[in-house]
């Protein structure tokens, strides 16, 4: 077996609020404790559940200095309905990128970027 744990992206030193905004407010995760031992490093964690309670879905904002946003590399979130998270992540201010809506065989996607400009990618299933 093979699960996938987490998925880290970077942010500038101070991002952590930026990360907040995308991550929680805009993409609906919830952020999660980081454990002690981690809280020094700076950075912010955030996971998204199932309808049971389980983590589905984990996002690990670490600090990086000197930063430099991904432009290519970049996390997939699924989601139930594409529509209201475009929605959601317009109304927090990100661009919502729709040209490949329907380029990825069996799903919808939108392209967009966090509070530090890192790729995201967002897809529903058809």
């Amino acid at each position: 077996m093979i699960a996938l744990h987490h998925v880290q992206v970077a942010c500038p030193p101070g991002g952590e609020d930026a990360a907040r905004r995308f991550y929680g407010d805009a993409l609906g995760l919830t952020e999660i404790e980081k454990p002690d031992d981690l809280r020094g490093r700076g950075g912010v964690w955030f996971g998204g559940f199932d309808a049971l309670g389980a983590v589905s879905a984990e996002v690990h904002v670490g600090v990086e200095d000197p930063f430099r946003p991904a432009r290519k590399a970049h996390p997939a979130f699924v989601v139930d309905d594409l529509d209201d998270v475009a929605a959601s992540v317009a109304a927090g201010g990100f661009d919502v990128d729709h040209r490949e809506r329907e380029s990825f065989g069996g799903y919808l996607r939108f392209h967009t970027h966090d509070g530090a400009g890192n790729r995201v990618e967002v897809l529903q299933p058809r």
